[in-house]
C-alpha cells in the first residue's frame, strides 16, 4: 500500500518563505549598479503628441536617459503583428512607436536615473504638448456601432445558435426579457508590476511579474530581435495576478529597452494608478429573453452580449455560449458583438466571459422561475441536461445534481419561503438565492523534468507559474506519490525559462496540464529505477518482473513478499548510477475532445440581509458545492474556492472601475476608491467538494478550481437580493442607491 499524498490536505511547501519574507518577488531582486525607471503617462485619451521637452529632466545629475517616440526607432517588433501568445487579433500596442495617443495614461516617456526618487522627480519636469482629438469611451452610448469580431483571441469559440428561439418565445405561455449591465473591473493584485532587466555578456536576464515566463521570452525575442536562448525570464513568486499577467505589460518592454541601450541593470515598476492603464474586465451589456411551458420546461433562450474592446485589437470572451450548454433547451439564439472604444484592450480576468454571462443567465433563470411561481432550484433541476447540446456530446462527468443536493442540504434551502420580502431578521429583509456555475476543464501540452539523486532527493521542474494557487505544493504531492518517495525529499521548481516549457498559468488548466507532465516524468523515472532493480545482479529482485514491484517511502518492495526490499538509494549505488534525469511531455488526447465536453460545475447558495431603510446589502452566508474531478489538495483547493467566492461577493456588491467620459480615464484608480471587500464584509462561506470520478478528462482526473468558485456567486447574490426585497437590480454592482431607487420607482415591479 503506497503512501498517499494526492488528495491529502498538505500545507503549502512555499508557505514558510512567504510568511518569513524570504520569498522574492520581481521587485525584490537587486544587483550592483542598478538603475531605476519611472514612466510618464499621457494626460489625454486620444490625439497626437506635438512635442516633448525633456531638457530639464536630462539636466539633473544622475538622470541617464529619457526614452520617447522621438529616440526609439526601428525595433524588430514594429514589423510584427503578434508579439505575445495571449494577444487578440489586431495590432498590439507598441510603446514609443509613434506620436499617436490611443488611450488615457498611455506611456509617453520613460526616465532612467540612478535612484527611483530621482527618476520620479525628473518625470515631473518633462513637458508634453498634445493635439487633442475627440474620444469615445462609453459602451452604452455606442451600441449601435457594434460589430461581430472577424477573428477572436486564441481559444475563442464563436457562439452557435439552434432551433427557432423567436418563434418559440412568441408562442410560449411564460416568458421574461431583461437587460443586464456591468461596468469595467480591474484586477488590482496586491503586487504591482515590476521588471528588472540585466544585460551581461550578450545575455539578457529578466526578473518579471508574469503568469508565463515563456510568453515573455517570446515577446522580448520578437520585440528586440534577440535569440530566445539568450533571453532568460525568471519569476519564482507572483503576488496575485488573476489574468493581468497573461500578457507582457509595459514595464517589461521599457526595462529591457533601457538595459540594452545603457548596458546597465534597470528596474521599472508601475504605480497603482498606472496599473489601471492596461487591461481590465470589459464593460458589458447583455439582453436576455427566456420562455417556458406551464410545467416549467425551458422552451427558448435568446442571449445577446455587447462588450467593449480597444480601437487597435479585437478582444473576445466566451460570454453567451454558456447559455446554450447549461440547460436543456431546443431553441437557442446567441449573439455576441464588440464595440470599439478609446481605451486599452480588455484582458482576461478570473473566469473571463463566464462570470459575466452566467450572472445574466442565472438572473434571468431566477426571473423566469418567479414568473412560473416555481422554486428556482426545482426549475433548474427540471431543465438539467447530461448532454452538451451545442456539440451533441456527453459530458466526461457531471455531478451537478449532487452539487444542488448537497449544497441545498447544507444551506437549508428546504426552509425557504418562496415569497419575496417574506423573511426577516429585525429591520433586515432576508433573502436566499441560488445559481449554477460551469467552466471548461482543459489540458494544454506541458513538459516537466525530474532529477533523482543518489541521496534520495528528487527535484522536479517545469516553467510554469504559481500566482498563489498552490502550484508548488500540488506538484510536489504528485511527484512524491507517483515516484513513491517521502514528500520532504521532493522539491519543485518553476518560474524560469531555463526549465521545461509550460503553458500560461491561466484557464484553470495548470493542475491538469503541468500536473500530468509531472506524473508522466515521475512514472518514467520510476520505470528506470525498477529496471535497475531487476537488472542489477546484487539486487534482491534480480530477474523479477518489474510490474510486480512497488516503490513507497523510498523503498522498492514486492507487496506479496515482505521478506525482501531495497532502498532507492541503494539500488542506484549498486547499479553505479549517481542520478536519474528524465524530461517528459504530456498533452490532451484529441480523440477524447471529439467525443466529450469537459467542464467543472458548481451550485452556489447565498443568503443576504438588506437593511429595509438604508438599502445596504450584507452577504451573511454562502455555500458553494463544487464538482471538479479529483481534488489534489483539499486545503489549497478550498482556499481557491474561498477566494473565488470572496471575489464574487466583491463583483456583486462593490467592484466598479468608473470612467470619466469627459477625459476617457478611470477615476477611481487606487485602492481607496476602487472598492473590494475587507474582512468585515465576509461572513460564513462553506465549501463542499462533491465526489466526482473522471477517468476521461486527463491522466490525473482533475479539472482545476481556480475559476469555478467565482462564476455563480454574483448571480446567487442578485437573486437573493430580489428574494429579500422584491427589487430586481440588473446593473452590477448592487449598491444601496440602486436598491432604494428601484424600490422607489416601482415597488410593485414583480407580483408573486
Amino acid at each position: 500500500m503506497t503512501t498517499k499524498y494526492i488528495g491529502k490536505p498538505a500545507s503549502r511547501v512555499d508557505g514558510l518563505e512567504k510568511v518569513t519574507g524570504k520569498a522574492r518577488y520581481s521587485a525584490d531582486f537587486k544587483v550592483e549598479g542598478l538603475t531605476y525607471g519611472f514612466i510618464v503617462s499621457s494626460s489625454i485619451a486620444k490625439g497626437k503628441i506635438t512635442g516633448i521637452d525633456s531638457s530639464r529632466a536630462l539636466a539633473l545629475d544622475g538622470v541617464l536617459q529619457v526614452f520617447t517616440h522621438e529616440n526609439v526607432r526601428n525595433l524588430p517588433w514594429f514589423k510584427l503583428r503578434y508579439t505575445d501568445l495571449d494577444a487578440p487579433s489586431g495590432t498590439p500596442f507598441r510603446p514609443f512607436y509613434d506620436n499617436t495617443i490611443r488611450f488615457s495614461m498611455q506611456p509617453v516617456a520613460l526616465v532612467i536615473a540612478e535612484t527611483f526618487e530621482l527618476a520620479r522627480y525628473a518625470s515631473s519636469l518633462i513637458k508634453v504638448d498634445y493635439e487633442e482629438e475627440t474620444h469615445t469611451s462609453s459602451l452604452y452610448q455606442n451600441i449601435s456601432k457594434s460589430f461581430k469580431a472577424p477573428k477572436g483571441k486564441i481559444g475563442y469559440v464563436p457562439p452557435k445558435s439552434r432551433g427557432n428561439a423567436d418563434a418559440a418565445y412568441e408562442d410560449a405561455a411564460f416568458k421574461i426579457q431583461a437587460e443586464y449591465k456591468h461596468s469595467a473591473e480591474h484586477h488590482n493584485p496586491m503586487e504591482l508590476f515590476s521588471t528588472t532587466a540585466i544585460w551581461d555578456n550578450e545575455k539578457l536576464t529578466v526578473y518579471d511579474k508574469t503568469q508565463g515566463v515563456s510568453n515573455c521570452q517570446f515577446y522580448i525575442g520578437n520585440v528586440f530581435g534577440l535569440a530566445y536562448k539568450d533571453v532568460r525570464i525568471i519569476s519564482p513568486y507572483v503576488g496575485g495576478a488573476f489574468g493581468s499577467g497573461l500578457r507582457p505589460q509595459h514595464q517589461l518592454f521599457m526595462a529591457v529597452l533601457a538595459a540594452l541601450e545603457l548596458k546597465r541593470p534597470v528596474k521599472v515598476g508601475l504605480t497603482r494608478q498606472q496599473m489601471f492603464s492596461f487591461g481590465h474586465r470589459p464593460a458589458t451589456l447583455q439582453k436576455l429573453a427566456l420562455s417556458a411551458s406551464p410545467e416549467g420546461t425551458l422552451e427558448s433562450v435568446r442571449h445577446e452580449a455587447y462588450s467593449e474592446t480597444s480601437q487597435f485589437e479585437n478582444y473576445t470572451e466566451v460570454i453567451v455560449n454558456w447559455s446554450a450548454t447549461m440547460y436543456a433547451c431546443e431553441n437557442v439564439e446567441l449573439k455576441y458583438e464588440l464595440v470599439k472604444l478609446d481605451t486599452f484592450t480588455p484582458l482576461d480576468m478570473r473566469a473571463p466571459g463566464a462570470v459575466t454571462g452566467v450572472h445574466a443567465m442565472e438572473s434571468a433563470m431566477d426571473e423566469l422561475a418567479y414568473t412560473l411561481k416555481m422554486d428556482p432550484l426545482i426549475f433548474r433541476l427540471k431543465n438539467y441536461t447530461d448532454e452538451d447540446q451545442v456539440n451533441e456530446k456527453p459530458f466526461s462527468s457531471k455531478e451537478l445534481v449532487a452539487c444542488y443536493r448537497e449544497g441545498a442540504e447544507k444551506f437549508g434551502w428546504a426552509a425557504r419561503n418562496v415569497e419575496p420580502r417574506s423573511m426577516r431578521d429585525g429591520k433586515n429583509l432576508v433573502g436566499w438565492g441560488v445559481a449554477t456555475a460551469a467552466w471548461d476543464a482543459n489540458q494544454m501540452p506541458s513538459r516537466a523534468k525530474a532529477l533523482l539523486s543518489i541521496d534520495g532527493k528528487l527535484v522536479v521542474s517545469s516553467g510554469t507559474s504559481d500566482i498563489g494557487t498552490g502550484t508548488y505544493t500540488i506538484m510536489t504531492q504528485i511527484a512524491a506519490e507517483i515516484l513513491g518517495i517521502a514528500i520532504e525529499n521532493v522539491t519543485f521548481k518553476l518560474g524560469d525559462t531555463n526549465l521545461p516549457l509550460a503553458p500560461l498559468e491561466g484557464g484553470s488548466w495548470t493542475a491538469a496540464s503541468v500536473g500530468s507532465a509531472v506524473k508522466t516524468v515521475c512514472e518514467d523515472v520510476r520505470k528506470i529505477l525498477l529496471k535497475h532493480a531487476v537488472k542489477t545482479k546484487a539486487s534482491p529482485f534480480y530477474n523479477y518482473d518489474p510490474n510486480k514491484l512497488q516503490i513507497d517511502s523510498g523503498e522498492i518492495f514486492d507487496p506479496n513478499d515482505s521478506s525482501k526490499g531495497i532502498s532507492v538509494t541503494e539500488i542506484m549505488r549498486l547499479a553505479g548510477v549517481n542520478s536519474i534525469e528524465e524530461t517528459s511531455t504530456s498533452g490532451p488526447n484529441p480523440l477524447v475532445g471529439r467525443k466529450y465536453t469537459m467542464n467543472s460545475h458548481a451550485a452556489v447558495f447565498a443568503e443576504v440581509k438588506v437593511d429595509e431603510d438604508l438599502g445596504t446589502v450584507d452577504v451573511t452566508r454562502v455555500v458553494c458545492a463544487v464538482a471538479a474531478g479529483k481534488i489534489l489538495n483539499p486545503k489549497t483547493a478550498r482556499s481557491q474556492i474561498l477566494g473565488g467566492v470572496v471575489w464574487g461577493i466583491s463583483k456583486a456588491l462593490e467592484e466598479e472601475s468608473k470612467l470619466d467620459h469627459q477625459y476617457g480615464r478611470f477615476m477611481n484608480h487606487n485602492l481607496s476608491e476602487y472598492h473590494v471587500p475587507v474582512n468585515k464584509d465576509i461572513n460564513d462561506i462553506e465549501v463542499i467538494f462533491v465526489e466526482e470520478k473522471d477517468d476521461i478528462v486527463n491522466p490525473l482526473g482533475v479539472k482545476g478550481v481556480g475559476e469555478i468558485g467565482i462564476i455563480g456567486v454574483a448571480g446567487a447574490i442578485a437573486n437573493a437580493v430580489f428574494h429579500a426585497t422584491g427589487v430586481r437590480v440588473r446593473n452590477l454592482p448592487i449598491t444601496m442607491d440602486k436598491v432604494l431607487q428601484i424600490a422607489e420607482d416601482d415597488r410593485n415591479q414583480v407580483a408573486v
